[in-house]
C-alpha cells in the first residue's frame, strides 16, 4: 500500500512545486483533479489531450520525483436536470477518463450525480425518507430512466479504455452507500465500484470496516480516500444526520470533517486499513484534507505522520506458522 494525497488542497502552488513539497513528506502517489467542483490546476485535461510533448513532460516531471498517479478526479453532477450543469459535467468525464488511459492512469473518481424528479426539474432531488411514497417514485424514476441508462453507458467506455471509475460514496448524490453502489454496479458493469471514504461513511451511521467488507466481498473497492469526521453528539440530537447547517458553522454542526486521526483514534484507523488488506486492496490512501480547524500544511502533515505507522507495505506472502 501506499500514501497518497488528493492534490486540490495545494491549487495555490506551481505544479512542480507541489510535486516536490509532496515528495518531501514521503507521500508516494497524488490524485490530480481534472475540473468540477474542485481545482484543475495542476491537470488541464484539454492542454494535456491536445499536446503529446506536453503530456510525456507532464509525466517525466511526475515520475522525476519518485511520484505515481493513483487517479484522476472530476466531481460534478453529470445528471443534473439543468443541460448548461450536466453537459460540461459529462464531457470533463469522458475527457478524463480518455486522458487516464493516456497516462495509463488506473482509475477515475467523480460521484455518481444526481438527478431531479422529472424531465422539466430545475434542481436535484435527493430521496431519503421511504415515505410518503411520491420519495419511492421518485427513486424509481431516477434509477431507471437516469442513473442506469447513463452509467451503463459510461461503463462501457471505461471498459474500452480499460480505466475503471470510482465514485464517491457522498450524501446529496444517487450513489452515498454501500447498497447503492452495490446496486448500480451490478445494474451497469464491474468497472464501476467505490472510491471509498470513511470520512462520509461515520456521518451516515455507517461503520466504515463494514462497508470495507461489504464492498471487498465484491472486488468493488477501486480507489480510497483518507480523511476522518468528527461527530458532535450534542448536536446530532438537534440536528440529525442530514444537518444542514452550513460547514463553516462548525460549533453547531452535527458532524464535521478532521484530518486523519482527529476524529477517530489510531486503532480505529489501523482496524480500517487492516480491513483493506483482508479484502485484497493494495494500492494507494490517498489523504483528503478538508479539516476546518487545520491550516492545509499542518491538516495534512499530521494525515501523513497518523498513516505512516498503519500503512501496511509487505504482505505476509506464504503463512510459515501454520
Amino acid at each position: 500500500m501506499k500514501i497518497g494525497v488528493f492534490t486540490v488542497l495545494f491549487a495555490d502552488k506551481s505544479f512542480e512545486e507541489m510535486l516536490k513539497y509532496v515528495s518531501s513528506k514521503g507521500v508516494e502517489a497524488i490524485e490530480l483533479g481534472t475540473g468540477g467542483y474542485g481545482s484543475d490546476a495542476h491537470c488541464n485535461v484539454d492542454e494535456l489531450l491536445g499536446d503529446e510533448t506536453a503530456l510525456q513532460r507532464f509525466q517525466q516531471k511526475v515520475s522525476d520525483h519518485g511520484l505515481m498517479i493513483s487517479a484522476l478526479s472530476c466531481h460534478s453532477n453529470p445528471l443534473h436536470p439543468q443541460k448548461k450543469i450536466a453537459a460540461p459535467a459529462d464531457e470533463l468525464f469522458d475527457k478524463t477518463l480518455r486522458l487516464a488511459a493516456k497516462l495509463s492512469v488506473p482509475v477515475v473518481n467523480t460521484f455518481s450525480g444526481c438527478p431531479g424528479d422529472h424531465e422539466n426539474a430545475l434542481y436535484p432531488n435527493w430521496p431519503v425518507s421511504p415515505w410518503p411514497h411520491d420519495f419511492q417514485e421518485v427513486l424509481k424514476w431516477q434509477w431507471e430512466e437516469k442513473l442506469i441508462p447513463y452509467w451503463k453507458e459510461k461503463n462501457a467506455l471505461a471498459e474500452s479504455l480499460s480505466v475503471k471509475i470510482g465514485l464517491e460514496l457522498h450524501g446529496g448524490f444517487s450513489v452515498h452507500t454501500p447498497a447503492t453502489l452495490l446496486r448500480l454496479r451490478e445494474a451497469c458493469g464491474p468497472m464501476i465500484g467505490a472510491n471509498l471514504d470513511p470520512s462520509h461513511m461515520w456521518w451516515q451511521g455507517i461503520d466504515p470496516v463494514e462497508s470495507v467488507k461489504i464492498l471487498g466481498r465484491e472486488g468493488a473497492i477501486h480507489h480510497f480516500h483518507a480523511k476522518d469526521t468528527a461527530i458532535d453528539q450534542q448536536n446530532m440530537n438537534r440536528n440529525g444526520l442530514t444537518d444542514m447547517t452550513e460547514y463553516s458553522e462548525m460549533r453547531d454542526r452535527a458532524w464535521y470533517f478532521r484530518t486523519v486521526g482527529f476524529g477517530h483514534d489510531q486503532k480505529t484507523w489501523a482496524d480500517i486499513i487492516s480491513a483493506l488488506r483482508l479484502y485484497d486492496y493494495d494500492y494507494v490512501v490517498s489523504i483528503e484534507h478538508e479539516d476546518g480547524l487545520m491550516s492545509v500544511d499542518e491538516g495534512f502533515t499530521k494525515a501523513v505522520e497518523n498513516l505512516k505507522p498503519l500503512i501496511v507495505k509487505e504482505s505476509v506472502g506464504q503463512m510459515w506458522w501454520s
